[in-house]
């Protein structure tokens, strides 16, 4: 008996050390830790590997699912019990266990085997709830509002520059409705969707802290809902339900005296909703909206998020979203339509991420007043402001000031304000609730800074700060160099990249605010290695779904609002935008093992592609902007140094060879020899055109022709290198200087990069007295600009030309994967020493777990530091030959480590998971 509980005793110790050996983390259900509204049928599941020891490998996984955390606590899936699956697969694993049932919540965990044997513990448990899957989910909720616009007045796809049909403000409302709880809550889910946005309260106090919910759509053919739990916060007995709407992108307001820059109108803010409620005897509960709600007008009086917010507080109504408030003269809401398909907001939604004070104060004129936050950035203003009862206080943001030290809204958007009218009750607090603006500067009038001189004794501002509000995707990645001019450029285009990163991926955050496609896949590579943009991303695809035309045409927009007609379709139909579709979803998948995505996303890829060919000339397409804002001798627009056949015909080759690979990987064979066989046409078209044998150069031998011809390898292999130095040379001839615009400088600087020119990359952007990020640092620019030459007559916060950051992670960090590799299953470390940069350190947290490089040259000595995941592998590149002595922790590189060989100056070595710490001498 005693040999006996020694031997379990031992077998117990044992386990505890394999156990203690490998951990899993960060379990994800749909790329989300416990999200909400879960739609698909067999949710991917993910997780990460942690282990302490190297080479660590996943050999079997098993997971569980429950409908109850006490099943999940005995280790018991009454869902799904996968058992053991002998697999090194740790995303991308779907569920396939029972029908899983709208707005139940699942209960998960994970335990993992590796390729030493070890065996983990059980995960700690996580969750998903699932959304609405039908119609019929909604168990008869009905668009309520408290009015409707009038059918001759619906404008789904305005064209710019029309005369407007009609004036008018319309009001924005508040809606309510009393639910009384009789029995303990279970579980209380809100399914909630308010057009164009909506903010819910609930007993008084507003629920969740997002701001400008939900995610703009095409709302003709979708709209996106929002989950809410609400277990802890609904109260025995009388709750009140609370809603105020906004008018978003749904309704523009057509007012002479504010700016728009489109003049849509899908009808006026309405909402649905449904409230889940289980409770802890197994019975269960519904409150929808239907006809029983009530109305009234909300203190808003104008909102749009073009032309800003006023607000009265003197018309607010105090209580009126709690549950004894007297609501007789409120009136009933009507029933109205609303759009003929929902889905769960799955990407993260807006909330205020940061807050900026006021750095310097001025008065340029009498009773106006100039606070400079410091930073330009997406937001909103929030005051504390004490005076009389009908005191106004105006504000109008703004990225730069006139010669008069006033602000200039001239490029962003006029006129654009937000106003607030006291009503005389002491301190009063306020911000705008469904508008936002790009600023540094606030101009206020009306109103006094404290401790300002006031003899007109105007309303005291007792506080005023900047709030930037952007969607909430955890970050990544970080950066860090011993070059401050590249530090600084980082933090110029992540502003950019902050403050355009809503519900869609906008060019600039004032002056149109729309989701312009080039940019999506451009700066695609920048985004992913700093912000975790998968759901983002997932919803751009499903935008430019539904903004799809029945001719095949993805227009390059999305969602489409306006049609720009001057200029004919060069602002609907340019390949370089509308190629995001085919694009975007190879490269998801790409980063994150996404197929699924593929595949829906697939017959949306077919219909493009067809239209184009029916759009070429001889496979050549000449339509669109090209070379957008490319650096000519003239004001910057279009493309001015590439002709427009080149950008458009190499991307639609580029598209060809893309769809052809998704199409193997579907196992649509035909496709793929089709598409392949119509990329070889297209091929050789573009040199038949483009190309000159003679001088080795395409069309006019711009930075962008020639970059993009090498980029999708359309230049035969024969005539490569001599297109490469042709580029080089043609920056060397211009004192280092670039040209190439929106759509040819993210080629440009991979193609340097590919070819073993980050020098030239180096000192393209080390420098302030050209065109370029340090010139716009240079002239005071604290977000990426427009234009290269950061002209105050264009936007000052633009993220398109942002494409120097992706280099900072795949060159100075060396942080990329191999060619082969799916989700960084294999990773490539390959730091590029370059100019007077001696350090670098940064990281990018993958789909399989962090990634860190870290390098210092100290004289003749260079360190590295790496950090692999667990599950993947690596191909590390140290700066050495054959005559270098190369150490891993102060020793001699041992068996973890192999050594495969020399290329072109450097080491070659092939590593498994774990933590290397590299010296080359």
């Amino acid at each position: 008996m005693l040999r006996i509980f020694f031997i379990a005793f031992l077998a117990f110790i044992t386990l505890s050390v394999f156990s203690q050996s490998i951990g899993v983390l960060n379990l994800k259900c749909e790329y989300k830790i416990n999200p909400l509204g879960v739609e698909a049928a067999k949710p991917a599941l993910s997780w990460e590997l942690n282990s302490k020891q190297r080479n660590i490998m996943q050999t079997a996984y098993r997971v569980l699912v429950a409908d109850n955390p006490a099943w999940l606590k005995s280790n018991t899936g009454n869902v799904w019990d996968s058992k053991k699956v002998s697999s090194g697969q740790s995303i991308q694993v779907f569920y396939a266990g029972k029908k899983l049932e709208p707005t139940k919540k699942y209960y998960w965990k994970v335990m993992v085997w590796d390729n030493k044997n070890n065996v983990s513990v059980w995960s700690k448990g996580a969750s998903w709830q699932m959304g609405l899957f039908t119609k019929a989910d909604w168990k008869g909720a009905k668009w309520i509002a408290y009015d409707k616009i009038a059918d001759t007045n619906i404008a789904i796809l305005p064209v710019d520059g029309k005369k407007d049909r009609y004036f008018e403000n319309n009001t924005l409302p508040l809606l309510r409705k009393n639910v009384t709880i009789k029995k303990p809550v279970k579980n209380a889910t809100m399914f909630m969707t308010g057009l164009g946005h909506f903010e819910m309260s609930l007993n008084g106090k507003k629920v969740e802290d997002h701001f400008l919910d939900a995610g703009w759509t095409k709302y003709d053919k979708q709209a996106l809902y929002v989950l809410f739990d609400l277990t802890n916060q609904l109260q025995q007995g009388a709750n009140a339900i609370g809603v105020m709407l906004g008018n978003g992108f749904y309704f523009i307001p057509p007012l002479k005296s504010r700016y728009r820059k489109t003049k849509t109108a899908f009808g006026h803010p309405k909402m649905i909703a449904r409230l889940a409620i289980e409770y802890t005897d197994g019975t269960k509960e519904d409150f929808v909206t239907d006809a029983s709600w009530k109305t009234s007008a909300s203190p808003i009086t104008f909102s749009s998020i073009y032309g800003g917010e006023d607000y009265d507080a003197n018309l607010e109504q105090k209580g009126w979203d709690t549950p004894n408030f007297n609501e007789e003269n409120w009136r009933p809401v009507i029933l109205v339509d609303g759009p003929p398909i929902l889905n769960a907001q799955m990407a993260e939604p807006l909330r205020v991420m940061e807050t900026f004070t006021p750095k310097k104060i001025t008065q340029p004129k009498a009773n106006i007043y100039i606070l400079d936050l410091g930073q330009n950035a997406s937001g909103i203003p929030a005051i504390k402001v004490q005076g009389r009862k009908g005191d106004t206080v105006r504000i109008y943001p703004g990225e730069l000031l006139r010669a008069d030290g006033t602000v200039a809204q001239g490029p962003t958007g006029s006129s654009y304000y937000l106003q607030y009218v006291l009503k005389g009750d002491g301190v009063e607090s306020w911000q705008p609730r469904f508008t936002y603006y790009g600023y540094r500067y606030l101009q206020v009038i009306g109103a006094v800074p404290q401790g300002e001189s006031n003899p007109q004794n105007l309303a005291v501002l007792t506080e005023i700060k900047g709030l930037h509000v952007r969607n909430a995707a955890p970050r990544v990645g970080q950066f860090t160099s011993s070059n401050n001019l590249f530090n600084r450029t980082n933090t110029l285009i992540d502003w950019a990249v902050k403050s355009n990163l809503v519900s869609v991926l906008t060019d600039c955050p004032h002056r149109e605010k729309l989701g312009w496609l080039e940019q999506v896949h451009l700066m695609g590579n920048s985004l992913q290695y700093n912000y975790d943009i998968t759901q983002l991303y997932r919803k751009a695809v499903d935008d430019m779904e539904y903004s799809q035309t029945s001719e095949g045409l993805i227009p390059e927009i999305s969602p489409e609002y306006v049609k720009f007609e001057w200029g004919g379709d060069m602002f609907r139909d340019s390949p370089e935008w509308g190629s995001s579709s085919i694009i975007m979803p190879w490269y998801l998948y790409q980063w994150y093992g996404d197929k699924q995505l593929l595949v829906k996303a697939y017959p949306m890829m077919q219909r493009y592609l067809n239209y184009l060919k029916t759009k070429s000339n001889g496979h050549i397409l000449k339509q669109g902007l090209g070379d957008w804002y490319d650096l000519g001798p003239k004001a910057p627009g279009l493309s001015q140094l590439t002709p427009l056949g080149v950008t458009g015909t190499a991307t639609y080759y580029y598209d060809l060879n893309i769809a052809s690979k998704i199409a193997t990987l579907l196992g649509k064979k035909n496709d793929a020899e089709s598409y392949n066989k119509l990329a070889s046409e297209v091929k050789q078209a573009f040199n038949d055109t483009f190309f000159n044998q003679e001088t080795k150069q395409y069309a006019t031998g711009s930075q962008a022709a020639n970059a993009m011809a090498v980029y999708m390898k359309l230049v035969e292999p024969q005539y490569k290198h001599a297109v490469v130095e042709n580029i080089v040379k043609d920056i060397r001839n211009r004192n280092n200087g670039l040209t190439a615009g929106d759509i040819g400088y993210r080629y440009l600087l991979c193609v340097l990069h590919e070819e073993g020119r980050s020098d030239v990359i180096y000192d393209m952007n080390s420098r302030t007295d050209l065109p370029g990020y340090g010139y716009q640092l240079a002239k005071g620019a604290t977000a990426l600009t427009e234009s290269w030459a950061a002209l105050s007559t264009n936007s000052n916060n633009h993220l398109m030309l942002g494409h120097l950051m992706e280099w900072f992670y795949t060159g100075l960090l060396g942080i990329n994967q191999a060619d082969s590799s799916i989700a960084y299953k294999h990773i490539v470390i390959k730091p590029e020493i370059v100019g007077d940069v001696t350090s670098a350190n940064g990281s990018y947290h993958s789909v399989h777990g962090k990634i860190i490089s870290k390098w210092k040259k100290d004289g003749d000595k260079f360190n590295l530091h790496v950090q692999i995941p667990a599950n993947t592998t690596a191909t590390v590149y140290l700066p050495a030959t054959n005559k270098n002595k190369i150490t891993e922790g102060n020793a001699a590189i041992n068996k973890d480590i192999k050594l495969v060989g020399f290329e072109k100056g450097k080491a070659v070595l092939k590593v498994g998971s774990g933590d290397y710490n590299f010296s080359v001498n």
